[in-house]
């Protein structure tokens, strides 16, 4: 009986590590928020821009092994940390903030404020900390930024809205920043299915 009993103890353990997970996770959101949203944030950029590349990789048909950019998801993490989870954090505090619940048709406004004001923002720091960390020169990141920074916005209005409209309105405020964490790595591994 005894081994019995102890593989039943270690079913559940294995059964409770998403459970003890989730309630660390829980904890040190609580305890560190900020800390806690750039940590994941970092986690979660440099998974989707590994899973990307190795998507882009078998698309190619290479061998998966060989010549992944280490250098990419150390800049995604750099940036997650640093920029995504902590500006997200205070932007979505500035929101509650700054258009209460209470608001008329505040779901609507405060998707307006994402999607008009922080968006562009956020994307134009993307491009500007990205060639900065790929060591590429001012006239450099003057063009790509110019070529790319319009498609890229309409394509972001396009996807992110229907997002960031259940992100801001059903979301709770805690979670917000996982949750357009999450989506960002399915974006990632989606762009890299379509092989851009």
């Amino acid at each position: 009986m005894a081994p019995e009993a102890s593989k039943l103890r270690a079913g559940a353990g294995v059964g409770a590590l998403p459970q003890r997970a989730l309630a660390q996770y829980l904890r040190l959101l609580r305890l560190y928020p900020v800390l806690t949203k750039a940590a994941t944030s970092g986690i979660l950029s440099a998974l989707g821009n590994f899973l990307a590349q190795l998507i882009e990789k078998k698309r190619e048909k290479e061998n998966c092994s060989q010549k992944l950019d280490v250098s990419g998801p150390l800049r995604y993490a750099i940036y997650g940390f640093f920029f995504t989870g902590p500006l997200s954090h205070f932007f979505y505090l500035f929101m509650e903030h700054w258009i209460p619940s209470e608001v008329p048709w505040a779901g609507v406004k405060r998707l307006l404020l994402d999607r008009l004001l922080f968006a562009p923002a956020f994307l134009l720091l993307f491009f500007l900390i990205m060639n900065f960390l790929e060591g590429r020169d001012t006239a450099a990141v003057a063009v790509q930024i110019r070529r790319s920074f319009w498609p890229a916005l309409r394509m972001n209005w396009q996807v992110w809205t229907p997002a960031q409209f259940v992100n801001i309105n059903y979301v709770p405020l805690q979670f917000r920043v996982l949750f357009a964490n999450l989506v960002s790595l399915f974006w990632y591994i989606y762009l890299a299915s379509l092989g851009k």
